[in-house]
């Protein structure tokens, strides 16, 4: 289906067609007509699939201009994620003079209130900032016509359920809840059932765990071979732009400081950065005038990053879910990709538990688990 099949404002088609836009994704198509039609709605998918225009598109066709209060909430877990909400919805929306805004933590509150006094139309919040706002009585939802929780399984794990429900406890009023979530826990299965009304089901990734656009690779390397086997991939010219991913901020530090010389144009990115900071190396990257960051997990989550050709897990990841994100920020939107995962003997059972879970075809580089096990039969 094609966006211009939606009955959508003149100016979203525009700004969609000037996005280069065309054809809906899945999830778009699947949840376009429950979303306008004032549903609540449960949406597990891919990472990759379109969730964020998902929600974006049809929340800026029922959004009243003409009024001045915030009638959509969107709860995100990171700063990130909700920076990139503002960015698609400023792109889609801007003909039509909809105005989106971040609240989140690492920036002046006193400026965030400031603008909240002034015009908004769709708040985007991390749930911290958000319920400070609240308290405080600087922030009114009595106007907020839909809300949407997204990354509802990131939200568990951060251990924002109790803000959530906190945050639901001030919306008296009627309104729609839409929650999207790559995975459901029993936790966030509770929160459905409590806050959602007769919710749509909408289940893309039940079967394909993994995008389907990504080429799975594996390559068995030991410790010591590790970082020669990482500048060597980094100077195939096929890889137009990287993510290589460790498991943690003091890792990240660790090889960047080894390889900066060696490689151009890559910065790195953690939590321990400033927001500022943060947020200045994600627009460099987008725009390519980075063309690698070494990152923690923070990257991996609901980040949409177009020309990312490759990801390159360094670090094992910590369990088949965390795999899904992080490749999650190649091969999407249809576009195709390639994981590579180094994988020491020692991970060598964890990285064979997360392909048969996540149900990937691996693509062995160099020696496979099955061709080692025949030279020690012999």
């Amino acid at each position: 289906m094609k966006f211009t099949d939606l009955p959508l404002k003149p100016k979203i088609l525009t700004a969609l067609q000037r996005m280069g836009y065309e054809e809906l994704t899945s999830i778009q198509e699947k949840t376009f007509p429950h979303i306008l039609a004032g549903r609540d709605l449960i949406a597990t998918a891919e990472t990759g699939s379109g969730k964020t225009s998902a929600c974006g598109v049809p929340l800026i066709q029922l959004t009243d201009q003409r009024t001045t209060t915030i009638q959509v909430l969107i709860v995100v877990p990171t700063r990130e994620l909700a920076l990139q909400y503002v960015n698609e919805i400023n792109r889609i929306g801007q003909d039509i003079k909809v105005i989106p805004f971040a609240i989140v933590g690492g920036f002046d509150a006193d400026i965030q209130r400031a603008k909240l006094r002034d015009l908004v139309h769709i708040l985007i919040a991390t749930p911290g900032r958000l319920i400070d706002l609240l308290y405080s009585g600087d922030l009114s939802l009595s106007q907020v016509k839909t809300v949407v929780l997204d990354e509802a399984d990131e939200m568990f794990k951060q251990g924002f359920l109790e803000d959530i429900d906190f945050i639901f406890s001030c919306l008296v009023q009627k309104h729609q809840t839409l929650l999207f979530s790559a995975t459901m826990p029993p936790e966030v299965i509770k929160l459905t059932e409590k806050y959602l009304k007769d919710p749509v089901m909408v289940e893309l990734n039940k079967e394909d765990i993994s995008p389907q656009a990504l080429e799975h690779r594996f390559q068995l390397v030991s410790q010591a071979r590790k970082l020669e086997t990482l500048l060597t991939t980094l100077k195939d010219k096929t890889v137009n732009q990287a993510i290589i991913f460790c498991n943690s901020k003091r890792n990240v530090d660790r090889l960047f400081e080894k390889i900066r010389d060696a490689v151009p144009a890559i910065e790195l990115i953690h939590g321990g950065l400033e927001q500022e900071k943060r947020t200045s190396i994600i627009r460099r990257f987008r725009s390519s005038q980075t063309r690698f960051i070494i990152a923690t997990d923070l990257a991996g989550r609901g980040l949409d990053f177009q020309n990312v050709s490759h990801v390159l897990n360094y670090d094992l990841p910590r369990d088949h879910v965390t795999y899904t994100h992080r490749t999650g920020r190649t091969g999407r939107m249809g576009k195709s990709g390639i994981a590579l995962t180094f994988v020491s003997g020692r991970d060598l059972y964890k990285a064979q538990d997360l392909i048969i879970r996540n149900r990937i075809t691996p693509h062995w580089q160099g020696k496979s688990p099955d061709s080692m096990k025949q030279q020690r039969r012999r």
